[in-house]
């Protein structure tokens, strides 16, 4: 198959507001990156919700820039720059599927007032709401990239933490029941209303925490819009992007929060409007069999996978009501958020739902 230069993932002119001031940027990252030179050209792309992402191109170089949004200062937790740039250093090492990291620029140093990175660009494919222009996904397809999709994150668990310089990342046995408290304290730094099947879940989850399952590198974002696909054969993932989350704990954590966003055929409308990707197109496994393929894969026992679903569920509409928070408050002006608050009950709703 011949792919159009159109259905690459490609970066857009930047949002109002979230503009980056080209002259200042290549004084600051010259000397780090020297074979940069004027003009530079800086341009967004357009999706995702946390941090901020742009592609710098100075003649034939292209390199992506990753900040924090704006207003984050008032929510930190998933905005650590500098943690970020540190894990993918790190799994560059050992780990074939990530950018490579080129240089970290602190607060104190930044022309954008923020911190920053910038990594190599990956160019391919990403499959988000939409099949992009020029592409067919037939059932085969699809069969094989969600069962390579959940193949690589059983080979992501198996990475060797050690050799990757990310062992300090582990705070011990208790994972599990840090990320509950953990994430209770995040929903209560950016509640905007009352939300009654939030506080049920919260009950539920905080009264039935597991012990952890294991210790392993794990991305907690895991989903179809963060991994790059190759053009040249669409089963095959290039890259593994947004690390923001990433850390040692349990993976069977990392595996529910794949099985949360993932929206199956028989969803009810609600769910399939906030598809985090093509999930749903024929051929794709369902959360059962990915399930059970992953299972197989790793050899772990996921007999506690009802208690993470929900919890996975919980976190989702955390994070959506963190970025609903940014919206109210007025820290972003992203008509995108606007409808958020709504998206963080419907989640809470299958938090509930998932606990049975």
């Amino acid at each position: 198959m011949t792919i159009p230069l159109s259905a690459l993932d490609a970066p857009r002119p930047p949002r109002p507001g979230e503009a980056l001031e080209a002259e200042g940027l290549l004084t600051c990252l010259q000397p780090y990156l020297p074979e940069l030179a004027p003009p530079l050209i800086i341009e967004q792309f357009p999706a995702g919700h946390s941090n901020l992402t742009y592609a710098l191109r100075s003649g034939d170089r292209e390199y992506v820039l990753r900040r924090p949004p704006f207003g984050a200062e008032h929510i930190r937790a998933g905005h650590d720059m500098h943690r970020e740039f540190r894990v993918l250093s790190g799994l560059h090492r050992v780990y074939p599927r990530v950018p490579q990291p080129l240089c970290y620029i602190p607060a104190e140093s930044s022309p954008l007032g923020v911190p920053f990175y910038v990594m190599t660009r990956v160019r391919g494919i990403i499959l988000r709401t939409r099949v992009p222009e020029g592409i067919t996904l037939d059932a085969e397809t699809m069969r094989r990239l969600s069962t390579n999709f959940i193949d690589h994150l059983a080979e992501l668990h198996a990475v060797d933490v050690e050799a990757a310089g990310l062992r300090d990342l582990y705070r011990g046995a208790g994972y599990v029941r840090r990320q509950v408290e953990g994430w209770v304290k995040r929903y209560r730094a950016a509640q905007t209303d009352d939300v009654p099947a939030m506080e049920r879940v919260i009950a539920w989850v905080t009264a039935r925490i597991p012990e952890d399952s294991a210790a392993t590198l794990i991305h907690n974002d895991y989903k179809y819009d963060n991994v790059i696909l190759d053009p040249a054969d669409l089963t095959q993932i290039r890259a593994v992007l947004d690390w923001e989350m990433a850390t040692v704990g349990d993976p069977l954590t990392d595996v529910a929060t794949a099985l949360a966003y993932w929206v199956e055929r028989d969803d009810p409308p609600e769910v399939h409007a906030m598809s985090f990707g093509l999930t749903a197109l024929p051929g794709n496994l369902t959360r059962a069999e990915l399930l059970a393929r992953y299972a197989e894969t790793s050899r772990r026992d996921v007999r506690e996978m009802r208690w993470h679903e929900a919890f996975a569920l919980f976190k989702v509409a955390v994070i959506v009501q963190q970025i609903y928070f940014r919206y109210v408050k007025g820290f972003t002006h992203d008509e995108r958020f606007a409808r958020l608050g709504a998206t963080a009950r419907l989640f809470a709703e299958l938090a509930q739902r998932a606990m049975g």
